[in-house]
């Protein structure tokens, strides 16, 4: 999962939106550093991810991409993930339209910003003034995502040549968003992630 999904989640299971956007950026034990709440949002993210990387839609969507792509396949789906949510979201969370979602995202983020690392400050100051959640509904939005983060991360590079990987799986892809992504909300809501 990547931002737009993590979020979502953390909002189903009256989680810490901080928390679980902030996840990717601390490292160890976060109790020291952040308050409790916080920090629920870390491991609640960091479990998440496990259980994504570990599902057999997910395993399966790995083995699609080519031997020079693979070992970025799951960055790669992280991305993509987010495609369908955004681009599905009116039919996913109907009861709150994606910019007010965003809105809301931003506002509760925007607490802990002070007191958070740089590189997730600067990341902020990106993800929301560029609307970021909003265009991941677009495939041409998603490419540049994938080279921008190739750009940073020279050991990245193959990211840039995953975008064909996922276009000439991106029916079977949206297909397995679909058999996984209802059952994690529920999870959210049942507060079993």
């Amino acid at each position: 999962m990547n931002f737009l999904a993590h979020l979502h989640l953390a909002h189903l299971a009256d989680s810490s939106l901080s928390g679980n956007l902030l996840a990717d950026f601390v490292r160890g034990n976060p109790a020291e550093d952040y308050c409790p709440e916080v920090v629920d949002g870390i491991f609640m993210h960091r479990r998440i991810d496990v259980l994504t990387d570990n599902l057999p839609e997910v395993t399966e969507a790995k083995t699609w991409f080519r031997p020079e792509t693979r070992r970025v396949a799951p960055i790669t789906l992280d991305v993509m993930w987010d495609h369908f949510l955004s681009r599905h979201w009116s039919q996913l969370s109907p009861d709150m339209p994606l910019p007010v979602f965003v809105r809301y995202a931003h506002q509760q983020v925007s607490v802990i910003l002070p007191d958070s690392p740089p590189r997730f400050v600067n990341l902020n100051n990106y993800l929301w003034s560029e609307k970021w959640l909003e265009r991941y509904r677009d495939m041409d939005f998603i490419q540049n995502v994938l080279n921008g983060m190739a750009s940073r991360r020279p050991r990245l590079d193959a990211l840039r040549d995953s975008w064909y990987d996922l276009d000439n799986h991106y029916d079977a892809l949206e297909a397995r968003f679909w058999r996984f992504y209802p059952r994690m909300m529920e999870q959210a809501r049942q507060k079993t992630l």
